[in-house]
């Protein structure tokens, strides 16, 4: 893919800009924060040769600006000056008479804007919200089975009762359909009839699973960042704009995103399911900073704290999503 020609930041020196014309970098470098001109640099003439000085056969040639060897027996020419390896040294003007040119430095085919060699010192390290690193997936997926726990042992207390007369509402319709099933009979006439408080009673499980993990998760994440899981990883949720707990509103925008909306439409053909699997796997394909589709939407990030007893950063040293 070809670079459109303008101004870019230069890759081998942050604090430069240089004028890419589309197949290699032109003009002299100017600095970062300047308003870059219209159109490429003007072209700078060739820099004037310096004037022939005469000979003395036999005398050894002088550099301008050298000292000139002292008088003695006449010995071969001396050996050629090294140099440096690369362009003259960040910040400069251009490259110097005598200087070999960086790559890419107005050479066709030479590096694109923002092309990093394999390696270089300075590519960018991965961002530390407010000083922590980035908790890995699978932190974050024992976590979430932890909750899950949790919230299933909740839902056997208080909700079971609710299951438990759904199930008495399908189950006449239910065994009728395994019987004929297990004899080979497709027939479905005759079927008996679903009972009239089977729908009631499927709105109120959902309801419930839903007021259960709200009150579960939202408090805790809004004044702490944690739930009992992800204490157990040590893991927290954080914001991004600020080192102050998220909030609840935050956090209920946050949990809406993967959580209550997305339970509700459970049984609009598994299409919250859908969702709430591609909102669980969004982590694995974002990148620098590993954000679910709820993050995103909250503006939050979840980290990796240190193991107890260890120093925690400085917040105000390392602001939110800087990188050190």
């Amino acid at each position: 893919m070809s670079v459109q020609p303008g101004w870019y930041v230069d890759p081998a020196d942050p604090e430069t800009r240089r004028y890419w014309d589309g197949e290699g970098w032109i003009g002299a470098p100017i600095p970062v924060d300047a308003t870059p001109p219209e159109g490429p640099p003007p072209v700078e003439p060739p820099p004037a040769a310096p004037a022939p000085q005469p000979v003395t056969p036999g005398a050894v040639p002088t550099v301008p600006g050298s000292t000139p060897p002292a008088a003695g027996p006449a010995q071969g020419p001396p050996p050629p000056a090294a140099g440096p390896a690369w362009g003259p040294p960040p910040g400069a003007a251009g490259p110097a008479p005598g200087w070999p040119p960086r790559p890419g430095y107005g050479q066709p085919g030479g590096a694109p804007p923002g092309w990093a060699p394999p390696g270089w010192a300075g590519r960018m390290p991965e961002p530390r919200p407010h000083g922590l690193p980035l908790a890995g997936y699978g932190a974050r997926l024992v976590a979430r089975l932890i909750d899950l726990a949790v919230l299933l042992a909740l839902n056997v207390v208080v909700n079971g009762w609710f299951v438990w007369r759904f199930y008495q509402e399908y189950a006449p319709y239910v065994r009728e359909v395994t019987r004929r099933f297990e004899a080979g009979n497709t027939s479905r006439e005759g079927l008996p009839a679903i009972g009239e408080q089977a729908g009631s009673l499927q709105l109120a499980i959902l309801a419930i699973i839903v007021a259960l993990w709200l009150a579960y998760e939202v408090p805790a994440v809004a004044s702490t960042g944690q739930t009992l899981g992800k204490r157990i990883m040590r893991i927290k949720v954080v914001s991004l704009p600020t080192d102050e707990p998220i909030g609840f509103g935050r956090s209920l925008r946050r949990w809406n995103t993967y959580g209550g909306l997305p339970t509700l439409l459970w049984c609009c053909f598994g299409l919250g399911l859908l969702f709430q699997l591609l909102d669980a796997l969004s982590p694995l394909f974002d990148h620098p900073m590993r954000q679910a589709l709820h993050d995103k939407r909250a503006r939050t990030a979840v980290v990796q704290l240190p193991p107890p007893g260890s120093p925690t950063p400085n917040d105000s040293a390392n602001p939110p999503g800087d990188t050190p």
